[in-house]
């Protein structure tokens, strides 16, 4: 929900200023009432290979987290998708047109809600998984009514994680 985005944005930001994340400075009304159209558009990219889906995904949040682009709407994911430089946004329209990547995304919410307790969430080769890898958060008051409070913060823990990732036979990696 937003008014939960609004109180970790802020918090988040602090841990990376350079990712240029900053509080949704568009009119309220503009804000996306559903992610569902970026999700598909990811799904579609997925077509055109990973490294294709992979740009568009990071290029959408920023669009949403860094621009304030209301990314529900076909047109703004269609212009972001014209940015990305391994995106076919003619085809990736296409696709979208035809709605060919929705039951594809209903199957990974579903895997989402019995898997993934929140983002980011790695999961790993070997079956193991990591929730908000070296990032311990607390509320401080209600979720979603109080705020995020950074416990501890440890960007190291991806290299261990990106070690295992590469060995998943889990050969003498540390971390």
């Amino acid at each position: 929900p937003k008014r939960v985005l609004d109180a970790e944005i802020p918090v988040a930001g602090g841990l990376d200023p350079g990712a240029g994340w900053q509080l949704w400075q568009a009119p309220e009304w503009e804000w996306p009432v559903t992610t569902l159209p970026a999700l598909e558009a990811v799904r579609a990219a997925e077509l055109q290979g990973p490294t294709a889906a992979e740009e568009l995904d990071h290029r959408l949040r920023r669009a949403l987290f860094a621009e304030s682009r209301c990314i529900s709407l076909r047109s703004v994911i269609l212009d972001v998708a014209r940015e990305c430089e391994h995106v076919d946004a003619a085809a990736l329209a296409s696709c979208l047109d035809e709605g060919g990547t929705r039951r594809a995304v209903m199957e990974d919410l579903a895997t989402a809600r019995e898997h993934v307790d929140g983002s980011p969430h790695v999961f790993l080769p070997d079956g193991t998984s990591a929730f908000n890898p070296g990032v311990r958060v607390r509320w401080e008051g209600e979720h979603g009514r109080g705020f995020p409070v950074v416990e501890e913060d440890d960007p190291a823990v991806y290299e261990g994680l990106l070690r295992r990732a590469a060995d998943p036979a889990g050969a003498s990696v540390a971390g």
